[in-house]
C-alpha cells in the first residue's frame, strides 16, 4: 500500500494563470505544468470613464479547460486546490453574478476610503484588521460599489471560482484576511467594520480554513472535465501558499515573495497591532495554520513588465534575458526611486513615469533600456532592505537570510542586489511557490506521501529536500545614485 497520489493546483495571478498537477510520494513532489494562459485586466466604457474589470467567465473557462487535461493525464486526481490574488471580489444574486468583478488597480476604489475613514477612523481601523493601508483593500471598494446594496452574497476570486466548481459558498480565511474586514485576533468579520462598509446583513459568507473540504464538483462540472475529484480549500491568498513553500530550515529568516507584486515579511504566530507598526504601514496577513503573515506590500516585476510592454508598443523587440544580461553590465549610476508611488500603479508608460519621478526630485532619468531596468531593480532591492529593517525593527525578529520565491527568484541580478543591500545571503526558488505550497496543504489534507498530520515546518523541510535554492552572498554596494548601506545582519 502506498500514499502516493496526484493534487491539481490552480494557481491565478494578476497576469497569467496556471494547472499544475502536483505528485506526491514519501521522498518526492514531482510539478508538472498542465495549462497556461494569459490573465490581465479588461476596459470596459462605464458612463463617463473607462473601468478595469477582471473577465472571471474567461478565467473560469481556461481553468476549467485546464482541469479537463489533468484529469486526461492522472484520472486518479485526489483533489483540487485554488489560490489567486487579493482583496477582488464578485457579487451574487440568486446565485448569479452581478457584472464582472473590479480591478484592483481601477481608481474608483479611491472614492471609498474616506466614508470608511469617517465612521471608523484610521487608528481605529488598524486596531481591528491590522492592515497595511492601501486604498484597493476590499473594505474600501465594498465603500465605493454601489452594486453591493443589489447583492446578497460576496465572494473573493478563488472563493467565487470555487463557488462555480462545488456549488458551494465559503470565504477562505487567510484570503479573507485581506479585505480589511476580519478582525486581527478573534479573526472572524467583524461587526464594526461590516457596518462601517454599509454590507447588507449576509454578505459576507462563513469562514473556512486550509485544509477544509469545501465540497464535491457540481456533477455538470464533474462530466465537463471528466473527473470527479472534491475541491480543497487551500491558503487561497496566492502569498499564504507561497509562504508554505519557502525551503526554511531555520526560524531566523524573512521572505520575499516577488511577482506582479513583492510581498517582504515574516512569520509570527500573533499579529502586531501597535502604534508603531501602523506608521510603518505594515499588515498583518492570514497564513495556513493559524499563522500570522507580517509584511509589507512593495511594487514588483509589474516596474519591470509595463515597461517591457511600453517598449515593445514603441515597436522595439525586446530580449529579457539580454536586456538583464545589459542591466547587470550598467557601471553609470541610476536613480533610485519610491517605487511606492502612487503614480505607478496604474498600467500605461513607466519608463515615462519613472522619468517624471526623477526629474521632479531632482535625479538624471536613466538614458537606456538598460539603465531604466538596472533602476528599476536597484528601486526594487532597496525597497526590500528597507521594508525589511521596518518590520525587523517593529517585531524585534532576528533575521539571518532571506528567502526570494515566485518568478522573481529567477532574476539574478535582482537577487544578487537584495543580499548586497540588506547585507544577508538571499536564498532564490522555488519559483513555483505559490503553486507548491498549494499542492502541499492539499497533499497533506489527503494523507498523501506521508505528509498527514504535519506541521508547516515539516512542509517546509519536505520543500527544503526537494528543491535546492541558489544562494547570493553580499557583495559590493549598488550602483545607484542613492545608496543603501549595506547591512551585515539585520537584527535588533
Amino acid at each position: 500500500m502506498t500514499n502516493r497520489g496526484t493534487v491539481a493546483a490552480v494557481d491565478l495571478g494578476a497576469t497569467s494563470g496556471r494547472v499544475i498537477l502536483g505528485v506526491v510520494d514519501a521522498d518526492d513532489i514531482r510539478m508538472e505544468h498542465v495549462a497556461r494562459f494569459p490573465n490581465g485586466p479588461v476596459t470596459l466604457h462605464e458612463g463617463d470613464r473607462e473601468a478595469l474589470h477582471w473577465d472571471v467567465v474567461e478565467l473560469y473557462r481556461q481553468v476549467t479547460a485546464g482541469l479537463r487535461d489533468a484529469f486526461g493525464r492522472h484520472p486518479e486526481i485526489a483533489s483540487i486546490g485554488i489560490d489567486s490574488w487579493a482583496v477582488d471580489y464578485g457579487l451574487l444574486r440568486d446565485g448569479r453574478l452581478l457584472g464582472l468583478p473590479y480591478h484592483y488597480r481601477d481608481e474608483r476604489h479611491e472614492h471609498g476610503v474616506a466614508p470608511v475613514h469617517e465612521r471608523v477612523p484610521a487608528a481605529e481601523l488598524y486596531a481591528r484588521n491590522g492592515l497595511q493601508h492601501l486604498p484597493f483593500n476590499t473594505v474600501f471598494q465594498f465603500a465605493a460599489d454601489p452594486s453591493v446594496q443589489l447583492a446578497q452574497r460576496a465572494l473573493l476570486v478563488p472563493d467565487l471560482l470555487g463557488y462555480w466548481l462545488t456549488g458551494v459558498e465559503a470565504a477562505e480565511r487567510t484570503n479573507a484576511s485581506t479585505t480589511g474586514l476580519l478582525h486581527a485576533t478573534t479573526r472572524g468579520w467583524d461587526p464594526t467594520l461590516r457596518a462601517a462598509a454599509r454590507l447588507p446583513s449576509g454578505l459576507l459568507p462563513t469562514l473556512r480554513d486550509p485544509g477544509d473540504r469545501l465540497g464535491p464538483l457540481l456533477p455538470s462540472v464533474a462530466d465537463a472535465v471528466g473527473g470527479r475529484a472534491p475541491v480543497t480549500l487551500v491558503g487561497s491568498h496566492d502569498t499564504a501558499s507561497a509562504v508554505v513553500a519557502v525551503p526554511a530550515t531555520e526560524p531566523d529568516f524573512a521572505y520575499v515573495s516577488s511577482g506582479t507584486w513583492s510581498l517582504v515579511g515574516v512569520e509570527l504566530d500573533a499579529p502586531v497591532l501597535s502604534d508603531a507598526a501602523r506608521r510603518a504601514n505594515c499588515t498583518n496577513e492570514g497564513g495556513v495554520d493559524g499563522r500570522v503573515r507580517f509584511l509589507k506590500n512593495v511594487s514588483g516585476l509589474w516596474l519591470l513588465s509595463e515597461s517591457v510592454r511600453t517598449w515593445e508598443r514603441g515597436g522595439d523587440r525586446i530580449d529579457l534575458e539580454a536586456l538583464l544580461a545589459s542591466a547587470a553590465a550598467v557601471t553609470a549610476p541610476v536613480p533610485v526611486f519610491d517605487v511606492a508611488d502612487e503614480s505607478f500603479t496604474p498600467p500605461g508608460d513607466m519608463p515615462s513615469r519613472i522619468a517624471a519621478w526623477c526629474a521632479a526630485h531632482g535625479l538624471s532619468a536613466p538614458a537606456s533600456p538598460a539603465e531604466y531596468v538596472r533602476s528599476i531593480l536597484e528601486s526594487l532591492a532597496s525597497a526590500y532592505a528597507d521594508t525589511l529593517e521596518t518590520i525587523i525593527t517593529v517585531t524585534g525578529r532576528d533575521v539571518r537570510q532571506v528567502h526570494i520565491v515566485g518568478g522573481g527568484s529567477q532574476n539574478r541580478l535582482l537577487c544578487q542586489l537584495t543580499a548586497d543591500r540588506t547585507g544577508l545571503p538571499v536564498l532564490a526558488g522555488p519559483v513555483e511557490a505559490t503553486a507548491l505550497g498549494n499542492v502541499l496543504v492539499q497533499a497533506r489534507a489527503a494523507g498523501l506521501g506521508g505528509l498527514t498530520g504535519a506541521s508547516l515546518e515539516a512542509l517546509r523541510d519536505r520543500v527544503a529536500r526537494t528543491v535546492e535554492p541558489v544562494r547570493y552572498t553580499p557583495t559590493t554596494s549598488p550602483t545607484s545614485t542613492h545608496r543603501s548601506t549595506p547591512r551585515r545582519r539585520m537584527s535588533v
